[in-house]
């Protein structure tokens, strides 16, 4: 166990990533809540077992440019923060819990790559859409066929 790190495990196949803090001793703090269980999240501590749910560790690494926090700040900021609510996906989930005990600041790459990647799914739909318009209007300007 490596105390004091941020880890994170595949969810749904890959689709997400769920985050938390190593305490070192076999347990990890994380938020509870996940996409469709947000009623009662929570940050909490259980074994590294259950935050696993059968899926492999994964420690994630930071960029050398990125200040993190020393390992004994990065756990003692993840207990001061036991049982806190309040959990937002795009505002406050698990990723921006455990990035911010790691760095002091909340980030979530997720939350920014599907936003990301929903804004490009609308501008190819829009273009599209102008597309086809474009095409019909200029469809009606053609002088009839012989």
């Amino acid at each position: 166990m490596a105390c004091g790190d941020h880890i994170m495990v595949k969810r749904w196949g890959g689709i997400y990533y769920h985050h938390g803090i190593d305490m070192g001793d076999g347990t990890v703090i994380h938020f509870s809540g996940e996409p469709f269980h947000r009623r009662n999240a929570r940050v909490l501590r259980c074994s590294l077992e259950d935050f696993l749910k059968g899926g492999v560790k994964i420690v994630v690494q930071y960029d050398s440019a990125v200040d993190v926090l020393s390992a004994s700040e990065t756990t003692q900021r993840a207990v001061d923060l036991l049982e806190q609510t309040g959990y937002s996906l795009f505002r406050k989930n698990c990723e921006h819990f455990a990035t911010y005990c790691k760095t002091g600041k909340p980030a979530s790459e997720q939350v920014t790559f599907y936003m990301r990647a929903g804004a490009m799914v609308m501008l190819a739909g829009a273009a599209l859409a102008g597309a086809a318009v474009g095409a019909k209007i200029l469809g009606k300007g053609r002088a009839p066929r012989a």
